[in-house]
């Protein structure tokens, strides 16, 4: 048996939650494994890797993407937001971070990164959401555990918070 060739590596630039990161990585890399493994940045979880669950959305350039239908190669550029990026520097919580705890919006917390970076997006988008487009908002990500009630109590609790912040 021959010697497996190498796997060519690629220096790429990585803008994460306000970060520049330097990473050589395989070209095929996708952008989920490089977030977890290369930076360490577990927040971002893989469950189904067809991009169905929504649970390795981060929000590239504000927009919620699929981490695990992502190469790194192509984020290279764009800035990155993982959940790790939702909270002020100090440590306060984020309008839709604060709105989950309040309203128990997470259960096992598989799905929940997912799940505040596209509510994090949705607001930005729509920041009154009515009832039915907060459902609207968060269709695209799967739950096992909640049944959704507390998830879209939740996207109405952060509109809430984030007027809130913006009155101030």
């Amino acid at each position: 048996m021959g010697e497996a060739t190498p796997e060519i590596r690629h220096e790429i630039r990585l803008r994460v939650n306000g970060v520049e990161h330097e990473l050589a990585v395989p070209a095929r890399r996708l952008l989920s494994d490089a977030l977890r493994h290369d930076l360490g940045l577990t927040g971002t979880h893989v469950g189904c890797e067809h991009g169905v669950c929504g649970s390795c959305t981060v929000l590239a350039d504000g927009r919620p993407v699929r981490s695990c239908l992502m190469l790194a190669v192509s984020a290279v550029g764009l800035e990155l937001t993982t959940v790790e990026g939702l909270a002020a520097p100090d440590g306060t919580l984020s309008p839709v971070q604060q709105a989950f705890r309040e309203c128990h919006g997470l259960q096992c917390g598989f799905c929940t990164p997912g799940f505040l970076t596209t509510i994090t997006a949705g607001l930005e988008a729509n920041p009154t959401p009515s009832e039915d487009e907060a459902r609207d908002m968060v269709a695209g990500n799967l739950c096992r555990c909640t049944g959704y009630q507390n998830i879209v109590a939740s996207v109405l609790r952060a509109a809430e918070l984030g007027a809130e912040e913006a009155g101030r």
